[in-house]
This record gives structure tokens, sequence and C-alpha cells, in this order.
């Protein structure tokens, strides 16, 4: 069997649960080691002489592995140069590096002339990986570009390969949803009453929350009549219009709050009935194909990485999502058993296990 070692120096949400999601589907003899899902830049430019602080601890017998899987939060050309020096390491081990988002298309809230440290580490990793795999077209050809716009400033050293090669050992691999948190919610007879909104996304500014608070205001000024749950993970520094929507909003919610479990999460999910992303970045969307396994009806944005996955007929044009949702609250539409599934079904994880095999193996 395959020895993979496993290196995930922020392990929690979406890059938690693919990792969960992974070993569950694909068979073989796993090392896993990480650190919690907090201080990213320090992660980004310390976890890899960590991480082989780390495997210098095991057995020297049990140095030699197959394949070295990575996140973006591992500089990989660091990993290398240390690893190469301990003592029976295979130094034909495969180093895959998973891009779950790219620090070159990342929004900043606020201007940071520092970044460039950690796009370049982005750049370094992907020259020093052997395979490289991104959530998203999207993810990817946003890499690529900035990239290209790195490059343009390094005046007299000619690097224009570089693209071509991370090109040529690049491949989109989607991660592998699991379901089972709305799959396994019993279903509850719905109450009678208007439609309800569901965000489930990460309190935080790139999500967009201001966005969807203000196209609800204008919903609440012209007197339609909605209901409204919001999900998601919040954090030290919560941006205040959550608090100002809460009160705002008291008469239309029904939960405003981080679900208590998976159970209470997919239930939530399934009281729906049309999902809404304001985000102003996303590389995926995991939270939205969990809404829509409940039979939420998706409004996205026509960007990033949405038209990518979903029909026109879901996404809405820059300033236009509270005209959308107040035509679904007049009108509203249930995706039907086979709608769901052809929206989901593809991203499983039994569905892609042949391809995670073929790029890690």
């Amino acid at each position: 069997m395959k020895r993979i070692l496993i290196l995930e120096p922020y392990y929690g949400g979406s890059h938690k649960i693919f990792l969960q999601g992974l070993q569950r589907t694909v068979a073989a003899d796993y090392t896993l080691l990480t650190l919690p899902a907090r201080k990213w830049k320090m992660r980004m430019q310390l976890s890899a002489p960590w991480f082989v602080n780390q495997i210098r601890l095991l057995p020297v017998g049990e140095h030699h592995f197959d394949t070295v899987l990575c996140s973006t939060f591992v500089d990989v050309a660091v990993l290398r140069a240390l690893l190469a020096t301990l003592p029976g390491w295979n130094k034909k081990a495969l180093v895959c590096t998973y891009f779950h988002e790219n620090q070159f298309a990342y929004p900043s809230q606020f201007p940071d002339k520092g970044m460039q440290q950690f796009t370049s580490i982005n750049f370094t990793t992907a020259l020093t990986s052997d395979r490289l795999a991104f959530n998203s077209r999207f993810n990817l050809e946003s890499f690529l570009v900035g990239i290209r716009a790195y490059l343009k400033r390094s005046a007299d050293m000619k690097l224009d390969d570089c693209v071509d090669r991370i090109r040529e050992k690049s491949i989109v691999l989607y991660p592998g949803m699991d379901y089972s948190c709305v799959d396994q919610v019993v279903e509850e007879k719905r109450e009678a009453g208007p439609p309800v909104i569901v965000w489930n996304h990460r309190w935080e500014h790139d999500k967009g929350p201001d966005l969807f608070f203000e196209a609800l205001s204008l919903l609440q000024e012209k007197g339609v009549d909605f209901r409204l749950i919001v999900l998601g993970q919040s954090f030290l520094n919560v941006p205040e219009f959550f608090a100002e929507a809460r009160e705002r909003l008291s008469k239309e919610i029904i939960h405003f709050d981080y679900a208590e479990s998976k159970e209470r999460y997919g239930q939530l999910l399934s009281m729906g009935d049309v999902i809404v992303s304001t985000a102003r970045h996303e590389f995926f969307g995991i939270a939205v194909l969990e809404a829509i396994r409940a039979g939420c009806y998706p409004l996205l944005p026509a960007a990033l990485s949405y038209p990518e996955l979903y029909d026109k007929a879901f996404l809405y044009d820059p300033g236009t999502l509270a005209e959308r949702l107040e035509e679904f609250i007049v009108n509203p539409v249930r995706l039907g058993d086979d709608a769901v599934y052809e929206l989901t079904d593809r991203f499983e994880w039994d569905t892609c296990r042949d391809q995670y095999k073929q790029w890690l193996f």
C-alpha cells in the first residue's frame, strides 16, 4: 500500500474537511502532520522547517514515503531542501500540492505591501512541486495570471518559461463532497410562509456580507416578505454589520448563528428555499453545494468560480441581487430531486476517487 505523508499547517475549515474525505475515500497508509488553523502568514513562513523537525522525530525506518501531500500554506521549496538532509528520506517521493486558494487572487481587506512574500511562496511552491492540483479552473487561471504580472517586474531576469512549466504539471481536481449532513436529515413538514433565504458562509469581508445585508434591506424597505437563516463560522473580529443586521432583521430571522452540530446544520439548510452567495472571493464554494443538496435554489455572482460550475440561470450580475431575490420570492422555484442530484452528484468523493488516485500515485 502506498505511504502518503500529509502536511497541513492550517488544519481547519475546508482544508480539514477535504483531508478527512480524502483519507476515507482513497486507500493508502497515511501519516498526518498538522497545525491548528490560525496565523496563516506565520504558517506559510515557518511550517516547512517545523514539519521537517516533526518528521525527524519519527524512527528513521518511517522516513520513507511514496508521496507528500501539501497545501499552499507549506513553503515547498524550503521543505524539499530540508527533507533532502533527512536520513532514510526517499528522494524520489512525489511532492503534490493542492491549491485550495492562491494568494495572487485573494482580496485583502486593507492594502498590504508585505503580501508579495506570500505570493512569492505560492510561486516557488508551484515551481518545486512535482504535481499541482487546483480546486477550480478559475483558481488555476487566476494563479497563472498573477504569476505573469509578478514576473513582469523581474527587470533583466527573464523567466518566461515558468508559467508554461507550472501549467504543464497542473490539473483541476474539484474537492470531493460529503453530503451526509444533508442526506441524513429526516424530512420534516415545511411550514407555510414566505420563502426562506439562506446565507451560510464565513463571517468575513471576502464573503461579501455587507452586499447581502444591503440587498435584504432593500427588500425590507419595499415590504417584500421573507424569512432568513444566516449560518457560518465567525472569528474574533466579526464585521460590525452582522450585529446591525441581526437587530434590523429580527422579525425575519429564523436562525442567525453558527450551527451547533452537523445535524442541526443539515436541518437548517433543509428549511431554506434559496441559497445566496455574495462572495468577493470564491475558488470553489463548498457551502453553496451543501445548500443545493438540501434543495435550495442557488443565486450566485456571475464571477469567480461560479460560471464554471453553474448554469447562467443561477447567476446574477453586479447590483442585481435584490431584484433577483424579489423575483424569486414572488415566484419561488423549488429544485426537484433530479435537478439537485444533477448539480451535486458529480462532486461527490466516490465520483472523483480515481482522479485523486491517479494524481497522488
